[in-house]
């Protein structure tokens, strides 16, 4: 039998590919797992699901936000938004929050983002809008928002020094997020380090922001565990 040595790069490289498109499959159809007794129970409070876990039948319910000592209490299923309609921003501002997953990765088999967002419209509807930017604890943050469709300003891979990494699975780590906006950007700023700048224009357009002006709020992956302090706006 002959070997075509030079034909083996060529093949490991097309393996290499479909194990980790199958990887990253796997990763998007992951199970939710939903929460027992779930629902929100921060007064003032209201969330909603992604369109997607809400085709599946899921509810807000599935998932369960709380109160926690002085803290908010996130446990989800499916992936949500939470907001308090009292909570608004406009002009030039930025919100700001902590957040701290005490065991990562505690519910999943990889990291799932946490953040604020900010810009709400329509919250609750079939056209909502907003846009969050959150971190993972293995270093990553991503900069996503619906218009009602989900768009993204940056790749799901979005690397930086100043995000804060687990030491391990099940071990704590932190992270303050935020975001900021100004007369001609928006930014995504954690831990104190901008990690993302956009043009306004590239932000509030056709099929993303209707407005930066809106609600703001927390947005929280699925099957991930976690708690929020100090979420609070301060103007320009």
């Amino acid at each position: 039998m002959r070997i075509d040595f030079h034909a083996i790069p060529a093949t490991l490289a097309v393996i290499t590919l479909l194990f980790v498109s199958a990887l990253s499959h796997a990763q998007e159809t992951e199970v939710t797992r939903a929460i027992e007794g779930g629902g929100i129970f921060v007064d003032g409070w209201k969330g909603k699901i992604d369109a997607g876990a809400e085709a599946d039948g899921q509810t807000v319910a599935d998932s369960k936000f709380f109160e926690d000592g002085g803290a908010m209490h996130f446990i989800t299923g499916p992936a949500a938004s939470y907001w308090n309609p009292a909570n608004t921003a406009s002009g030039s501002y930025t919100v700001k929050a902590t957040f701290t997953e005490p065991k990562f990765m505690n519910r999943n088999d990889h990291p799932h983002p946490y953040g604020v967002f900010v810009g709400g419209n329509n919250l609750g509807t079939a056209n909502q809008s907003y846009l969050y930017c959150a971190a993972y604890g293995n270093g990553n943050f991503i900069v996503r928002g619906f218009g009602p469709e989900p768009f993204r300003m940056n790749g799901r891979g979005g690397t930086s020094p100043a995000v804060n990494k687990a030491a391990a699975q099940d071990e704590p780590v932190k992270q303050e997020i935020a975001i900021s906006v100004s007369s001609d950007k928006v930014e995504c700023v954690i831990n104190g380090t901008v990690v993302g700048s956009y043009p306004r224009a590239d932000v509030v357009a056709e099929g993303k922001l209707q407005s930066p002006d809106g609600l703001y709020g927390v947005r929280v992956g699925h099957n991930t565990e976690g708690l929020v302090t100090g979420l609070a706006v301060t103007k320009h």
